[in-house]
């Protein structure tokens, strides 16, 4: 089968430069609204009998991509592609992975059933929110991990009176990861959401005091869990510099506002999305383009993704 790739709307930068990176062809495609509020695609290659990755982050809009993504993958397959990989450097909705009040809908599982409805038959993601979301799909799903790079980028700013913190218990174990590499000590805040924007701290487990704050989870969506996380940490009586690490920078609603709020040393990300403007926020940019065109060269020539797959 011949290698191909589609890079949909929300994945047009890092999809051309995977597509250069690995000397593949890269499959026209037209995604239009109509006036009605309908999107429509359409092809402008044959992909029949291609192995075709398509490279399409489910980020804000969360919807508007998701359906992207569908109707995308759902021309391929009428269109004859041999077979279908979704690469979804962001894979939206996966927070929702249970109802926590019981009235609500498990989207993260419906998302996953409509992917394998519209034909993919594998996806490939960069450190989703909830690993266990893996359970939710019956197609093969790659679950790669961006931290090594995350951990190179956070190198430079080391030293030995740092303190690596989970804003949250669920960023315990991506804490750890970071303290074992750098050889730093790790602190754990306790943390109640309130809403989707408000969060409340409890608690910290681990000694901050006198210590400089390198904050580590696997998004930044509002800032509100890092605004509360480092308003906590400097009454524990921390240094007031801060190094935030995170794969995903969503930086919605008034995020850049809240971070620049804070005395930020460095914010570092991936490029998973095509990040908005976020002026005045000392930003670094970890690209992915490598992580995910090994990925793709291993599947498509069928080896193993040791190295590059997180566990658990």
């Amino acid at each position: 089968m011949t290698l191909s790739l589609l890079s949909g709307p929300a994945s047009e930068l890092i999809g051309g430069r995977i597509a250069e990176r690995l000397g593949c062809a890269v499959v026209a495609c037209a995604v239009v609204r109509f006036p009605d509020g309908e999107l429509h695609v359409e092809l402008g290659d044959t992909v029949r009998g291609q192995d075709l990755f398509i490279v399409q982050a489910t980020s804000p809009i969360a919807e508007a991509h998701l359906i992207e993504l569908l109707l995308i993958a759902d021309a391929c397959r009428r269109a004859g592609a041999e077979h279908l990989t979704a690469v979804m450097p962001y894979f939206g909705y996966a927070r929702q992975d249970r109802r926590a009040r019981g009235r609500e809908p498990v989207a993260a599982r419906l998302v996953a059933d409509l992917i394998q409805v519209s034909g993919i038959q594998r996806i490939v993601a960069v450190d989703v929110h909830t690993p266990s979301i893996e359970g939710f799909v019956s197609v093969p799903f790659e679950h790669l991990s961006a931290v090594r790079l995350l951990i190179e980028a956070v190198r430079p700013w080391w030293h030995a009176d740092a303190t690596i913190v989970a804003p949250d218990l669920g960023a315990t174990r991506l804490a750890e990861r970071y303290g074992e590499a750098l050889h730093l000590p790790i602190a754990i805040v306790h943390k109640t959401r309130v809403s989707g924007e408000e969060v409340r701290v409890s608690r910290i487990t681990g000694d901050i005091r006198g210590r400089s704050p390198i904050i580590v989870d696997d998004m930044i969506s509002t800032g509100g869990t890092i605004e509360a996380a480092y308003h906590a940490l400097l009454d524990a009586g921390c240094r007031p510099e801060l190094i935030v690490a995170a794969t995903h920078g969503l930086f919605a609603g008034n995020a850049s506002d809240r971070l620049r709020a804070l005395r930020l040393r460095q914010v570092i990300v991936s490029d998973s999305v095509q990040l908005p403007e976020t002026p005045a926020l000392p930003l670094g940019v970890v690209t992915l383009e490598d992580l995910l065109s090994d990925a793709i060269r291993r599947l498509h020539e069928q080896r193993s993704l040791a190295g590059l797959i997180e566990h658990g």
